[in-house]
């Protein structure tokens, strides 16, 4: 029961992770890591799409690994391209140089020592994040329950790719908020100071800033920030302008 408990430990220990601050590539590579320790296979890597749709290696459990997952990507070929492509597990293959339906990455493989792969998609109902990769420098298959293992894994690297995107979401709308209110309260103080300087009320005021802020396309906070601070130009006080009678 040496290896099931480790198994276990290793989720329960991933799974924690997420409740604190983590640093999703260190997480993803202790996912690699593990994959290696405890499915049997020989490396591991961990390729997330970027919100444009590009692929990115952001975890390897080699240097090795790393740079045959740069050179997939490069070549545009590969068991991890084609799970993140299709969205779907891509069963183990062996592996030939020059031939299959991964001619040049096969050739890089083996050069590499490696004989076989697989790859599972990192996918969250109909989307997907990315991929995982897995290696071996034979051609056993691997096991059915260590496939379990390993997509076990493979979702839990996907819960924390979204929840920390959804952590960055969450903390970017807070600083956009907090930045929308740090600036309404600029724009209070500026209707202030040129109602009390130009003698109109706070709503005539407010569309004296506005219409020269569009005038002079400026921010409106700036125009604000700057009546405030008396460096506005004079002109932005003054009347709005109306086209004369025809």
């Amino acid at each position: 029961m040496t290896r099931e408990n480790d198994v276990v430990r290793s989720l329960v220990e991933m799974a924690n992770t997420l409740v604190d601050d983590y640093d999703v590539v260190d997480l993803l590579t202790g996912v690699a890591d593990r994959c290696v320790d405890l499915l049997g296979v020989s490396a591991a890597g961990v390729m997330l799409a970027s919100p444009e749709g590009r692929l990115g290696l952001v975890a390897s459990s080699s240097e090795t690994m790393r740079l045959l997952e740069l050179f997939e990507l490069q070549a545009q070929e590969g068991p991890c391209l084609d799970a993140f492509r299709t969205g779907e597990p891509v069963a183990h293959e062996n592996l030939e140089a020059g031939s299959g339906r991964w001619p040049s990455f096969s050739g890089a493989a083996l050069k590499a020592g490696f004989q076989s792969a697989l790859a599972l998609p990192l996918r969250l109902r109909q989307t997907t994040l990315g991929a995982l990769n897995l290696l071996s420098v034979t051609r056993t298959p691997m096991a059915e329950a260590d496939v379990i293992v390993a997509r076990a894994f493979a979702d839990l690297a996907t819960v924390s790719i979204v929840q920390h995107r959804a952590a960055a979401e969450a903390q970017r709308l807070n600083e956009e908020l907090s930045a929308a209110l740090a600036s309404r309260v600029v724009i209070e103080q500026a209707k202030g100071v040129i109602s009390e300087r130009v003698g109109v009320d706070l709503a005539e005021a407010f569309s004296r800033l506005r219409s020269y802020a569009r005038n002079h396309n400026r921010r409106l906070t700036d125009v604000a920030q700057a009546a405030i601070d008396g460096t506005l130009d004079p002109l932005a006080w003054a009347p709005r302008t109306r086209p004369a009678p025809s």
